[in-house]
């Protein structure tokens, strides 16, 4: 058990394969699933934590806590190039950072500033810069990591230096035929690398299966209107899922029609 604030390293190993084209359409139960190629840019981009907030404490206090970002290379509030050309939900506030929390749903920031609520306990935070659409940016310097205790010393069962998946989209309801004709299926790695032979991520999509082995953002389409339902799993060379803090993360979310005017 780690009682020490950590601040995990980044480098390009820890990442997933990135910068790859693919070559990805799967069609199972009326669901269509498509990889698409991640973009290019904003591959200098950065996010660093300002570490003042942990500053000669080893347990942060409870309750309403603010954290303070840097970013370099990579502007907050504006618009990423290529939304409109992306057809998918896109949000009108512009590019952003998601900070996870203990791989709880994100909250989206488009202020280097985020403020959230601690529990007693330990913690892991992720954050990553987001495209205006909702994609990571997978490049080696636009994520950060970091373990702490809030309140007590918490049990730790996070290994900084094992493969780990975090879930990112789909989150929350998508309205009209834009947003929910093509949904973006997006996770964040760290610690390892997908392959045919090696590391890949299986999608259950409304119970149906698909095995992932390129890290990039995937396309939904055919789902149903109402509820719909997704579990992500990070498997090993034998298909067994990897025993890391949070594997096996499912979430549900909605689709609904277009508003009828009056």
């Amino acid at each position: 058990m780690k009682h020490i604030i950590t601040l995990l390293s980044t480098s390009l190993l820890s990442l997933g394969v990135i910068g790859q084209s693919i070559n990805f359409t799967s069609e199972k139960g009326g669901i269509k699933l498509t990889g698409v190629e991640n973009p290019k840019t904003f591959m200098d981009a950065k996010l660093t934590l300002d570490n003042s907030l942990f500053a000669g404490k080893d347990v942060l206090d409870t309750g309403k806590t603010e954290f303070k970002f840097k970013v370099e290379n990579y502007t907050l509030g504006a618009q990423t190039p290529d939304a409109d050309q992306k057809m998918c939900a896109n949000s009108a506030k512009g590019q952003h950072i998601h900070f996870i929390l203990d791989n709880q749903p994100y909250i989206a920031s488009y202020a280097p500033e985020v403020t959230t609520g601690l529990r007693p306990g330990h913690h892991v935070l992720l954050a990553f810069l987001s495209r205006s659409y909702h994609e990571s940016l997978k490049a080696k310097n636009a994520y950060m990591v970091k373990e702490f205790d809030a309140g007590k010393k918490g049990i730790d069962q996070f290994d900084a230096k094992a493969p780990q998946i975090f879930y990112s989209r789909p989150k929350g309801e998508y309205v009209g035929k834009k947003e929910t004709q093509k949904v973006m299926l997006d996770f964040y790695l760290i610690n390892c690398e997908l392959s045919a032979k090696g590391y890949r991520v299986r999608a259950t999509i409304n119970g149906n299966e698909f095995i992932l082995n390129q890290w990039e953002p995937y396309f939904m389409e055919g789902l149903p209107m109402g509820e719909n339902r997704v579990k992500l799993e990070l498997l090993d060379k034998n298909s067994k899922p990897v025993p890391c803090a949070f594997n096996g993360i499912e979430r549900t979310f909605k689709l609904t029609e277009e508003p009828v005017s009056k």
